[in-house]
């Protein structure tokens, strides 16, 4: 009666002493067992973490590699434009320079024929700046000069608004929007 009483002291709920003794064992394994299997070991942690490194490692090598080829092809792309860029005006001029080699093959030429020759030769040049967007600048008298596009190399005295167009003396070129060379002019002066 005593060991009841001893036992019943020691355990005030009453659960008997033997229960409670494995109670705790299960408890004591249960956060052991359940730690082994919710989170993985500091070396399946590691494996894992130096996977993805490598793995991030090979993406970048590969990414690396592909913006290197990228760039060199690139550099090519860019030395084939500059190295054939004027292949299409080539093109162009090759018949204007027959045309001017078989007037010069004639052997007994008139003034008729060199003029012919020379105007079909002019016809083959200006399709060919056409072709290549080689275009003219030739104001009109009386334009307002444009800095842009026209040089004026003198002022002169003229019945027409100040600075603006009065005789042009050379044609300019633009080729695709950009001027190549400006159209010499003269322009008036003020009064």
């Amino acid at each position: 009666m005593q060991d009841q009483e001893n036992q019943a002291s020691q355990n005030p709920e009453g659960v008997p002493a033997d229960a409670q003794q494995s109670a705790q064992q299960t408890q004591q394994a249960a956060p052991e067992a359940g730690s082994a299997t919710a989170t993985p070991s500091l070396e399946e942690q590691l494996a894992a973490t130096e996977a993805k490194v490598a793995e991030m490692h090979e993406a970048f090598l590969r990414a690396k590699a592909e913006g290197d080829n990228v760039r060199r092809r690139a550099q090519e792309d860019v030395a084939k434009a500059h190295k054939f860029a004027i292949e299409s005006f080539a093109e162009a001029m090759v018949p204007v320079k027959d045309s001017l080699e078989m007037a010069l093959k004639v052997e007994v030429p008139t003034i008729e024929s060199l003029k012919e020759g020379v105007e079909m030769t002019l016809k083959q040049l200006n399709s060919a700046f056409e072709r290549n967007r080689l275009l003219e600048v030739i104001p009109a008298a009386g334009d307002k000069l444009d800095p842009n596009k026209h040089q004026a190399v003198a002022m002169v005295p003229a019945e027409q608004e100040a600075n603006t167009v009065v005789a042009v003396l050379q044609k300019g070129y633009t080729i695709a929007d950009r001027l190549l060379r400006p159209a010499i002019v003269t322009a008036a002066q003020p009064k």
